[in-house]
């Protein structure tokens, strides 16, 4: 299986440490967990809900930019499924260096025939571009992620999607968990 896989949210646990960032911005004025629900949205929507000022945006990005690997954890059973696909490729709004500096704490660069970033130039999601190159390129059979808007750029292709921890059904397949990867996405 040749497998696109969003980063954040979907190989690793990131947006605890996101939504604690952007609390402790706020001054604790909106809770974490407020921080998370918005942020799986999408990093634009959390901070338009919140009107963060220029300031914040800046002081957001600072922090986030410092988290270390070890608060940003691979999901559990995911290196199993990374060894068994035929072609793994990434998109992600996250820069390479960003991208690149956890995937080698946790030794998954390995995995990854491509992983094309804000770097690359291509619209943000859901803009299909960075999908469609990506999709040529390696005859991609599954989109995984864990919001709508990462699938959405998939659906558009005619390509099968995956949403992780997500229950739209705008999905052809949704997953709690990766334990049970081969059991509910049969392609």
């Amino acid at each position: 299986m040749r497998i696109l896989w969003d980063y954040d949210g979907t190989l690793f646990n990131t947006y605890p440490a996101y939504a604690k960032r952007m609390s402790r911005v706020l001054n604790g004025k909106v809770s974490e967990e407020a921080c998370y629900t918005e942020l799986k949205v999408s990093a634009s929507h959390a901070i338009s809900t919140f009107n963060m000022t220029p300031s914040q945006i800046e002081e957001y990005n600072r922090l986030i930019s410092s988290i270390s690997p070890e608060e940003m954890p691979p999901f559990e059973h995911l290196e199993e499924i990374l060894k068994q696909a035929e072609c793994n490729v990434i998109m992600t709004h996250k820069d390479l260096n960003g991208a690149l500096h956890v995937l080698d704490h946790y030794d998954f660069t390995k995995y990854f025939s491509e992983i094309v970033t804000a770097d690359h130039g291509f619209p943000r999601k859901p803009d299909p571009a960075a999908y469609e190159y990506l999709h040529y390129k390696y005859q991609i059979d599954l989109a995984i992620g864990d919001r709508e808007l990462d699938i959405i750029p998939a659906k558009r292709l005619g390509m099968h999607t995956c949403l992780f921890q997500n229950k739209s059904e705008l999905a052809d397949f949704r997953l709690q968990n990766y334990k049970d990867f081969d059991r509910v996405v049969l392609l």
